[in-house]
């Protein structure tokens, strides 16, 4: 296989990525203006304030919760820094959904907090008044923890790579601790910290489970709403247009800054940043700011989940709930394998064929990640079922068969649309692998006669096979937790865990809705407890504790 068919196979994937986005474009375009003036009309001034409100929490707070755990655990001497350092990123094993189900059930009235209350005061359902989880607050509480891990791993990494010459020139000229973090760490860590917040903002704007479910109305419940309860495709495209426009104008916001990433470099002089030891007061509160987070993230869900799925665990083995699962573990396995070797393709054509067409490519491929699931659904479906109904009537009225829905009906669409929403964290963890390599190794390679598919099977994935597997597991996962695309595209007998957890907590099955949930941040903990190991063995050899001196 030449590199020529390669690099035609890289542009198809291109093409399969930005189809849907275009499809989009064009299904709104087309749509009767009647749609936007008597059915979009009354409803977009509240989805755009709600959807900004809830970009505006979520990006204020992840970004508050992610930098300063991040500054504690690598730069103090907290109490358990080791542990914490890796135990801040299990809430991303989360999706926000299954979270909003645990804090329902904890915190509803008729929940064991409110129930202890009654209990405790003597007080009746009138009597008192108890925060509102089923709003725009609790939706935004779900997401920020999350979430919040994206600003967590990218400020850390940001604060590794700080020469401490800054800090203790801040320190000798009087400013205390909180101070010259605020003054000088913090503005050197910006780029990645917004590059963090940046991703929780586009993750935010693509769920749809947390909200629906809180009934909080925002564009993606509204797309939803506008294709399956009223079956108006029009006003779904149209909606979904000005949701593309919004992420997209996100994702070159987040390219922006992570091409200023080099701001916050180390100088020329380099020393690293020592841990401080903190002791008393100090310690107990800078543990109690990093331990929240992963209680509120993490323990108490998994605690109330388990809590409520034991009364149902028995129904994991029956034939029914198997069959979610091996759907779930299908789609999700063949979308890995599909995503991540498109994104091989596409990383190979950029290496060997660096130009223009090939920066193109990158961006085009990855620009998917930005729109949320519900967007890349409609794109696909609408171009898809006018293309089955096109070969249906050609058949029957040719040959007299009846093709019916080839394409729309099939676990294929699935496959296609989760290929689109993230080829870039596919794309990401295989450049991570590629760029360990020198540039000559390719020209080495074909000059030992390892040309097109040799020098990619030889040279390139064998060396690139950690971040391979890595891609896998993380868009395997991913998968997995996809809602939005899974409830617009899925076959009618075709069911997954999310599906299934979504239509039971729906139905306010809550206990039952458990049971799926924990099999779903079961299979979320594998890439993050991979993570939290290598994090764990970086903080053995890196930063050892100082005597003496406290910071923030």
């Amino acid at each position: 296989m030449t590199e020529r068919i390669l690099h035609k196979l890289a542009w198809v994937a291109v093409v399969i990525c930005l189809a849907p986005m275009l499809a989009a474009i064009l299904a709104a375009w087309h749509a009767d203006i009647a749609d936007w003036r008597d059915v979009l009309s009354p409803v977009l001034p509240r989805y755009i304030g709600t959807t900004l409100a809830l970009v505006v929490i979520v990006g204020v707070f992840t970004a508050i919760i992610g930098s300063v755990t991040a500054w504690l655990v690598t730069v103090d001497s907290v109490p358990g820094h080791r542990w914490l350092e890796a135990a801040l990123a299990l809430p991303l094993a989360f999706p926000a959904y299954v979270m909003a189900y645990a804090y329902t059930y904890m915190l509803d009235h008729p929940g064991p907090v409110q129930t202890l209350l009654r209990d405790v005061t003597g007080w009746g359902a009138r009597d008192y008044w108890f925060p509102e989880i089923r709003s725009l607050g609790g939706a935004a509480m779900m997401l920020t923890m999350v979430l919040y891990p994206y600003v967590y791993l990218l400020a850390r990494a940001s604060f590794r790579q700080q020469s401490s010459n800054a800090f203790l020139v801040a320190r000798t000229l009087g400013a205390s601790p909180v101070r010259a973090f605020i003054r000088v760490a913090l503005p050197m860590a910006r780029p990645a910290i917004a590059g963090g917040a940046l991703l929780a903002i586009m993750e935010t704007i693509a769920d749809y489970g947390t909200v629906a479910y809180f009934n909080v109305q925002t564009f993606a419940t509204g797309i939803y709403q506008a294709w399956f309860s009223l079956g108006n495709r029009g006003a779904a495209a149209q909606l979904a247009l000005c949701l593309l426009m919004f992420a997209l104008l996100l994702a070159g916001l987040e390219r922006a800054q992570r091409g200023k990433a080099g701001t916050a470099g180390k100088g020329q002089r380099f020393d690293v940043m020592q841990r401080q030891k903190l002791s008393g007061k100090r310690a107990a509160i800078a543990f109690a700011i990093c331990f929240l987070p992963v209680c509120i993230g993490f323990v108490i869900p998994v605690l109330m989940l388990g809590t409520m799925a034991s009364e149902y665990a028995h129904l994991l083995t029956t034939s029914r709930y198997l069959d979610f699962m091996w759907n779930s573990l299908t789609v999700s396995s063949v979308a890995a394998l599909v995503t991540v070797t498109a994104a091989i393709l596409i990383g190979f054509r950029a290496r060997t064929y660096p130009s223009r067409s090939s920066n193109f490519i990158l961006v085009g491929a990855g620009l998917g990640y930005a729109v949320p699931g519900g967007v890349i659904a409609v794109g696909l479906m609408v171009p898809m079922a006018a293309f089955d109904n096109a070969l249906d009537a050609f058949m029957e009225a040719r040959f007299g068969i009846d093709t019916g829905l080839l394409i729309t009906g099939s676990m294929w669409l699935m496959v296609a649309a989760y290929m689109v929403r993230f080829m870039a964290v596919a794309l990401n963890a295989y450049d991570s692998g590629m760029a360990t390599i020198p540039a000559h190794y390719d020209a080495i390679g074909r000059t030992l006669g390892q040309p097109g598919h040799k020098l990619l099977l030889r040279v390139h994935l064998p060396v690139a096979r950690a971040s391979v597997l890595t891609a896998l597991l993380i868009v395997f996962v991913d998968v997995m937790k996809e809602l939005p695309a899974t409830l617009i595209l899925h076959p009618f007998n075709f069911q997954t865990l999310a599906v299934q957890a979504h239509r039971l907590a729906a139905d306010e099955r809550l206990f039952e809705a458990a049971v799926p949930s924990l099999v779903l941040v079961a299979f979320g903990l594998v890439p993050v407890l991979i993570l939290c190991r290598s994090l764990g063995r970086e903080s053995q050899h890196k930063l050892q504790p100082q005597a003496g001196g406290q910071t923030a």
